[in-house]
């Protein structure tokens, strides 16, 4: 569920000369989507882009994976941490209310068991505004998350589990004193929000936010008719993935939504929006912290990109089986929506569409990969921690004869062998290459994805 934090490695924004205003023809979109396609990097994509007052949606690709169920703008699909706009709305509502406040203590809205100190350092108390803007010190994900179900990780985390981990958390550094994403303080805000109204995530969303805006495909729980129009989605291997279901995290990215609805919801970002909610939408807009990438700031759950005198405000998502991406230029009134049925990384191309400055990634020929059987005897080697930086390992455990690799602060997933000493991931377009000594011992590895090589050593 990512903000683009969510890859193995983090993210890249392409920075380049000052854009041109029109996007192109939808006849050289669909090209865009079809190279996406044809090469394996995409199952399915839907494009939406509004120019003013203008709406059109562009796709390419099926939604049911047999060439029969063509995807369209009604078509819905699983946006991950795109949702943490929407949950940064929700604060924003409720603060216009006088409901809380952004400075309000996290404390306050916690369950009197939790304990009166969870989530303070030297005498400082996580705020509402710090668990927006992952300025909370809070991890991206709790440690005790321990997920059952590889293909489905954040399924069982109970609100109990959570607090349980808020409880018993030091936190590294002062609330508020640096950006760090975090799915676990944006669940955690999801939360405490809703208990504050007694309502479920999912019923406080709909009331204060899904509603005002008439955004009637837009929901955690499907309904019939969006169940029938559901995309599969598929992994960055193309296999196919169940749907996530997010438990206590869902304010991080458990909404499922359709182009159509996501245009229409950034239609109103654009302002003036509903008059019920137009307040609400314009302060979750507004700057709030700084992040370490340049000319990046962060609102209440949105991003903000600074570059050649406009403003992108922006947020993407990514589950086990697709990815969305939604951004707008106010001064400009242009939004884009991408969303696709798989996991492979679709920024790019709404960046582009927004701005066709922001250049399209280069895509490699499609690599298909084949799994190779290995004794699991052989496997033991491989298990250990590797720092490919002072605050990123990735460690490499064996369960039931197979390797699994964990990156700090992710899931664990499950990686397959197609030589020797190579393996790769199924859920994401990464592959892990081991350096072996010449007395056969494993010395370390590189991480190979999106075209980069990240060496790491390994430590134990």
């Amino acid at each position: 569920m990512r903000q683009r934090p969510s890859t193995l490695l983090g993210w890249l924004l392409l920075i380049a000369p000052p854009a041109a205003a029109q996007a192109p023809s939808d006849s050289t979109i669909r090209d865009i989507l079809a190279r996406r396609v044809a090469t394996r990097q995409a199952a399915g994509i839907v494009v939406g882009l509004v120019e003013g007052d203008r709406a059109r949606f562009i796709a390419y690709g099926n939604r049911a994976g047999d060439g029969t169920s063509p995807l369209d703008e009604r078509t819905v699909f699983e946006i991950g941490s795109a949702t943490k706009a929407f949950t940064g709305i929700l604060l924003a509502e409720m603060a216009q209310r006088g409901e809380i406040s952004l400075d309000q203590a996290l404390t306050s809205l916690l369950p009197p068991e939790v304990g009166r100190v969870a989530g303070s350092r030297n005498g400082k108390t996580i705020t509402l505004l710090d668990l927006a803007t992952h300025t909370s010190g809070l991890p991206r994900l709790p440690a005790n998350l321990e997920p059952a179900e590889p293909e489905n990780p954040y399924a069982g985390y109970t609100p109990d589990r959570m607090y349980s981990f808020l409880a018993g958390y030091s936190l590294p550094r002062d609330p508020g004193e640096r950006y760090e994403y975090s799915n676990y303080g944006m669940g955690l805000l999801g939360q405490v929000l809703a208990r504050r109204l007694a309502l479920s995530y999912e019923q406080a969303l709909i009331a204060r936010v899904l509603d005002p805006l008439e955004l009637s495909d837009t929901r955690i729980t499907l309904n019939a008719g969006m169940q029938a129009r559901l995309a599969q989605g598929h992994t960055a291997s193309l296999s196919t993935q169940k749907l996530w279901d997010l438990g206590a995290l869902e304010g991080a990215g458990a909404v499922r939504s359709t182009a159509a609805d996501l245009i229409r919801f950034l239609q109103a970002n654009l302002g003036p929006g509903p008059t019920a909610i137009g307040a609400a939408l314009d302060s979750a807009q507004q700057p709030r912290r700084t992040t370490p990438t340049a000319n990046l700031s962060i609102g209440l759950g949105w991003h903000l990109l600074e570059r050649n005198g406009r403003r992108i405000i922006w947020h993407n998502g990514q589950t086990g089986g697709y990815h969305s991406f939604i951004a707008f230029d106010r001064a400009r009134r242009a939004a884009v929506a991408v969303l696709a049925n798989s996991a492979h990384d679709i920024d790019d191309i709404g960046l582009h569409l927004l701005d066709s400055s922001l250049r399209l990634r280069e895509i490699p020929p499609a690599v298909e990969r084949r799994e190779i059987g290995l004794d699991p005897a052989e496997l033991d080697r491989f298990v250990g921690e590797y720092e490919l930086a002072p605050v990123f390992s990735i460690v490499v455990t064996k369960e039931n004869g197979f390797l699994w690799a964990q990156a700090t602060g992710q899931p664990k997933f499950q990686i397959f062998a197609e030589a020797r000493d190579r393996f790769f991931y199924k859920v994401v377009d990464a592959q892990l290459v081991f350096v072996v000594d010449s007395g056969g011992r494993v010395t370390g590895l590189t991480v190979h994805q999106a075209g980069q090589a990240i060496p790491g050593r390994k430590v134990r």
